[in-house]
């Protein structure tokens, strides 16, 4: 018989030889052995000869069902090599290229991409790769639903997204103050955050926008309540969108470290000093301030590796991290005191 070799290492026969081999087969099992058809052959009678001819009639019809079948297989194996070169171009593009690549393969995330896609998951030899999968799924995902609700419905501006997240803090009948004095409200606007990040509004507009607002806050000084419910939204989506993916699992062993950090990240901002406190060596803790430094750095350039260099969200999601790695150091700082060499500078 003649074997090609696949891409996926599995030996396959071309039709042809398929055929051939599917007849010896029907030959061997419906009695045609060596010994039975020597003596059909010799014996020159009818049976003989209506022999050969159905066993032919009946190998013309296996060989054409074959070489369906065969043609069959092989376009599915096409098909899922196309949906693995789709899915392979997706994980490594960033954001903005993510977007456009939905956008111009919209057809193609039929229920076959998702099958491919949940298998290439679940056959992952590392969390790493199989948390890439799982996010990459989220983002297709939320991209797509974006497209749907596109042509249903007007899709709001950035400016009225922002809005909706700061309408349960805002009084317009009093100065904007902060905190809220209402604190059912901070919870309703953490929730419009998070809804509206499933929904994958918040993107490149949508953090412009609240850039823009805050350097018009700034620049004028007369609203520190405004600037300080904005660089919240920014907080909370920072929050829990690095919320959404674990490092404080390596197999059976826990880090601490980075179990510590996530506890950070995911907690209000108030908050943050009395945990360092009760984790850190400096306080009641057992936890290193050296060992949270060097979790905050690698989870500095997980960010910087995953999300595309300059935009807005890399620049938010690292600020974060820094916030966190600042508060730290201020912490350790006032618990040591200054060094006892150290000297005031003229």
């Amino acid at each position: 018989m003649e074997f090609k070799v696949c891409r996926s290492g599995f030996m396959a026969a071309t039709p042809a030889a398929t055929a051939v081999a599917f007849f010896c087969f029907h030959c061997r099992s419906t009695g045609l052995s060596g010994q039975r058809w020597e003596t059909l052959a010799g014996s020159g009678s009818p049976d003989w000869r209506r022999c050969t001819y159905d066993s032919t009639r009946q190998c013309r019809r296996r060989r054409t069902l074959v070489y369906a079948v065969n043609q069959d297989a092989e376009k599915s194996f096409k098909k899922t090599l196309e949906v693995d070169r789709l899915i392979d171009t997706l994980r490594v593009s960033n954001p903005r290229e993510l977007e456009q690549l939905v956008v111009e393969n919209v057809l193609a995330f039929n229920e076959d991409f998702w099958i491919r896609l949940a298998a290439r998951t679940e056959t992952c030899k590392s969390d790493d790769d199989k948390k890439d999968y799982e996010e990459l799924a989220a983002s297709v995902m939320n991209i797509v639903e974006r497209l749907v609700h596109k042509t249903n419905d007007k899709i709001e501006s950035a400016t009225d997204i922002l809005k909706a997240i700061l309408r349960p803090v805002v009084d317009v009948v009093r100065e904007v103050s902060w905190p809220p004095q209402d604190p059912e409200a901070l919870k309703l606007m953490e929730e419009e955050v998070q809804k509206r990040e499933r929904e994958g509004q918040l993107d490149e507009g949508f953090f412009a926008e609240v850039n823009a607002q805050l350097r018009q806050v700034k620049e004028d000084g007369d609203k520190p309540g405004l600037e300080a419910m904005l660089q919240k939204v920014l907080q909370l989506y920072a929050s829990k969108y690095l919320g959404k993916r674990s490092y404080a699992h390596k197999g059976a062993e826990v880090l601490i470290a980075e179990k510590f950090l996530e506890s950070i990240i995911g907690a209000p901002e108030e908050s943050w000093d009395k945990l360092l406190v009760e984790g850190l060596t400096i306080g009641k803790g057992e936890i290193l301030p050296e060992d949270l430094y060097a979790v905050i750095k690698k989870r500095i350039e997980r960010v910087l590796i995953r999300t595309e260099g300059g935009s807005y969200q890399q620049r938010i999601l690292v600020e974060y991290l820094k916030g966190i790695q600042l508060r730290t150091m201020e912490l350790v700082r006032a618990f040591e005191g200054p060094p006892e060499n150290s000297k005031p500078t003229n």
